[in-house]
């Protein structure tokens, strides 16, 4: 390598196109190739360089055919300038970020066909997704559905072109075709949307298993989303964790303005900042295909001297590639707003300037269809290596085995009550020690031990770089805590080759709900186009909820988080309400069993009565619903209670009625997205059939429902149980809090036992008069003192 240059590094370095090779990147490229060959990993120099050269090649055609996607209805591949009918009438992309990422993506195709190692790969920034499909059509490595369709024969490139912002849409309000305006499903390699920016950089570092290797792709807009990225050196770890390089696109420019690193001082500022952080920063070209291959394999270089450092002391000092450039490098409108989306001034199918504008560029981004053969036949060798293509990457079919679900240690019903976050706890113990090779995580943002997870606390420990005595803490340890409910739920979210949970107070989980529905419609999306998603489903336990945080302000009392998610498709995301330890224990069982769902399961970590058995609490999470008191054909009125404390106020409201002759059926709910009307086949594979729900709710009966949700989306949720406002009421938190007690709670939202009993009367035909004291009746009318239910019920 110290020898004259050889004509294939002279073929390389005098660059293509618009692709031109700094000193630097020069002289990093070679110091590469010589340790490359001292390690042994390379002998064929010319190879090595043919490789680099191949890349401007690719990277070149890549960002002709993402301009085309942009602006174009059809790619000529003569090189011919286009004419006003070639473009669309309205273009669209997101063109400026997508031409940024074609150079990092093929830089590590690159680094990838050095080391005969097939790396996967997360792309934060998922509306730069056109960079991916064209490289992809452009290579011949497509996913399934897309096969036969993008190809680089110049139909199948016209294709992406024409399909790309087609808004195609079949007769079942589908997509029709396999390409979208971010990365999804059909996108080949691709394991997250990246619409949610930020949730990429809290994600990455927790990928990867040992042995594995992940190239991050991040934006410097993202940056300023989720800071909790900032500690990726807090948390990993060589002993459980696979290489995670992240590189930064630093391009400068969000929508419609400079970025802020831009606006605080660039990569210098970025590079300080980051340091401060424990990385081990670095700046690259970002314009250059062999810059990033250089990076990506230099980067995995100092972390593994570091691993194989016998007294490394966390944390790690890990490598971060910041990569400069301009938005939108490689066509006009270049470094300004407009990159963002159409650098162009003008529509080219009817602006004469901006379609020369764009005929010139493409000109000079143009390759010979021979030229571009013989660069992806260089690229093309994982047969050679024998090794998998990149769209089939390790992290892209996630399926760890399935696992072994211990047997929970049922409490006897009607046993004196306990609390159902300690049964979990010592379920959730259970479960980790017998599946040692499923690597656990827990995301946790402050009070595990507070939520009566104290066993779960104590086995895996919260995950710090320097131990205090005397506390649950280790260099290893599988909780991450982190007042960033984002950061932590990110780490169970991102571990999909292992047993998750997340615990976190009902309210605050909102705060996760981004990170969570970014993991439901790319599981959903999934499942729509026939792959399963193969990762263990993974639990939201929220608790210290809204009911129960009565001793804390109103900011506490939130049970936003469920609603919401009852509101994607219930068989990803799936809403659990287990009443007691049992059920909780049963609950959580169900959905280690499953494969690609989140489940928010809504416990109470006070003291509740036993209410279930094993077998009747295994049916209850089975069906989605159980009958706790009465027959359904000799009933009066049913209560239909979702929620632990709901249940309870139901019992006691039955016990009321049943004192004045009232036959009443009270059912609990486990799961109401099991009794919705399905919205697609999917969903309804899901949900009970009209039997079940006749069986559980008999049509004819006048019916309470109490939620421990806000009344109207329950109602509407559970429309196939509504009979009209004749026939059936719902109560619910309607937004009423404060520093109350749990009776206080109940009594402010209108859902103690009194106001289901008052709700039942016109329902029924029957007289409050009747059925409530006079002291009673003032309390709820709002005359008389609350503490008059409480007197009545003990």
């Amino acid at each position: 390598m110290n020898h004259d240059p050889s004509p294939e590094f002279l073929r390389w370095a005098n660059g293509y196109g618009v692709i031109e090779h700094s000193s630097e990147t020069r002289d990093r490229v070679r110091a590469l190739g010589a340790r490359l060959i001292a390690a042994g990993r390379t002998t064929e120099v010319d190879a090595y360089y043919r490789l680099l050269a191949a890349a401007d090649r690719l990277a070149s055609a890549a960002m002709w055919a993402v301009v085309h996607m942009t602006y174009a209805r059809r790619m000529d591949l003569s090189g011919a300038p286009l004419p006003p009918e070639a473009f669309k009438a309205t273009p669209e992309g997101h063109t400026g970020g997508s031409l940024n990422m074609v150079p990092a993506f093929v830089g590590y195709l690159v680094a990838n066909a050095i080391t005969a190692t097939t790396r996967s790969w997360l792309m934060g920034q998922g509306h730069c997704v056109a960079s991916i499909e064209a490289i992809n059509a452009l290579t011949g490595d497509v996913s399934a559905v897309q096969k036969g369709r993008y190809d680089r024969s110049e139909a199948g490139l016209s294709r992406l072109a024409t399909d790309f912002y087609s808004y195609a849409i079949d007769g079942n309000g589908h997509a029709s075709v396999p390409l979208g305006s971010h990365a999804g499903p059909n996108t080949a390699g691709a394991i997250s949307e990246g619409g949610y920016l930020g949730f990429a950089g809290v994600q990455y570092v927790h990928m990867p298993l040992p042995g594995e290797r992940l190239v991050a792709f991040l934006s410097d807009g993202a940056f300023e989303e989720q800071r909790g990225s900032d500690w990726t050196p807090r948390w990993w770890r060589a002993e459980d964790s696979g290489i995670a390089v992240p590189v930064m696109i630093l391009n400068g420019r969000r929508i419609e303005e400079r970025a802020q690193i831009a606006q605080q001082g660039g990569s210098d500022w970025l590079a300080s900042h980051l340091r401060h952080n424990g990385f081990d920063p670095f700046t690259i070209d970002g314009r250059d295909p062999a810059a990033f291959a250089w990076a990506i394999l230099t980067a995995e270089e100092r972390l593994e001297r570091f691993a194989a450092r016998p007294d490394r002391r966390y944390p790690a000092p890990i490598p971060y590639v910041i990569a400069e450039t301009v938005k939108g490098f490689g066509f006009p409108g270049a470094g300004t707003n407009a990159a963002h989306n159409l650098p162009l001034g003008g529509n080219p199918s009817n602006d004469e300037v901006a379609r020369q504008a764009f005929n010139d560029a493409a000109r000079s981004l143009f390759v010979p269809s021979d030229e571009l053969d013989r660069a992806i036949g260089a690229l093309a060798v994982h047969g050679k290596q024998n090794r998998p293509p990149e769209s089939r990457h390790p992290l892209a079919f996630r399926h760890p085995p399935s696992p072994r679900l211990p047997e929970p240690d049922w409490t006897r019903a009607g046993s004196p009550a306990d609390c159902a976050m300690h049964a979990l706890d010592r379920w959730f113990v259970r479960l980790v020690d017998h599946n040692p090779e499923l690597r656990p995580r827990v995301g946790n943002p402050d009070e595990l031990r507070s939520n009566h997870m104290g066993a779960t606390l104590d086995r895996l420990r919260h995950r710090v770089n320097v131990c205090e005595p005397g506390t649950a803490e280790a260099v290893d340890g599988a909780v991450i805590t982190a007042l960033n409910e984002e950061a932590v739920a990110g780490a169970a979210l991102a571990n999909k080759g292992g047993l998750n949970l997340i615990v976190s107070y009902e309210a605050f989980a909102m705060k996760m709900l981004g990170g969570l529905r970014q993991e439901i419609v790319f599981a959903r999306r999934q499942r729509e186009i026939g792959r399963q998603p193969g990762w263990i489903s993974v639990p939201l336990v929220v608790t210290s909820h809204t009911w129960e945080n009565s001793k804390n302000e109103q900011s506490h009392q939130d049970p936003t988080i469920g609603e919401a998610l009852l509101g994607e498709m219930s068989d990803t995301a799936r809403v659990l309400f287990p009443v007691d330890a049992n059920t909780a224990m049963a609950a959580l069982r169900s959905v280690y069993g499953g494969r690609g769902q989140v489940a928010c399961l809504i416990v109470s970590k006070r003291d509740m009565p036993h209410r279930l058995d094993a077998e009747t609490a295994t049916r209850f999470v089975e069906d989605g619903a159980a009958h706790f008191e009465g027959v359904p054909d000799a009933a009066d009125l049913q209560i239909v209670a979702i929620g632990a404390y709901q249940l309870e106020e139901a019992l006691k409201a039955a016990s009321r009625l049943g004192r004045h002759g009232h036959r009443v059926l009270v059912t609990g709910i486990c799961e109401p997205g099991r009794f919705r009307q399905p919205r697609d086949p999917i969903e309804a594979a899901f949900t009970a059939g009209d039997d079940a729900v006749a069986a559980l709710f008999p049509p004819d009966l006048p019916r309470v429902i109490v939620t421990h949700t806000r009344p109207e989306p329950m109602l509407g949720l559970l429309r196939r149980l509504d009979g009209g406002p004749r026939r059936t009421t719902a109560l619910g938190y309607i937004s009423r809090g404060g520093t109350f007690d749990v009776p206080g709670m109940l009594f402010a939202n209108r859902c103690s036992w009194a106001h289901l009993v008052d709700a039942a009367a016109p329902l029924a035909g029957w007289s409050q008069v009747d059925l409530l004291t006079p002291a009673e009746r003032d309390a709820i009318n709002g005359r008389g003192d609350p503490a008059h239910l409480l007197i009545s019920t003990t």
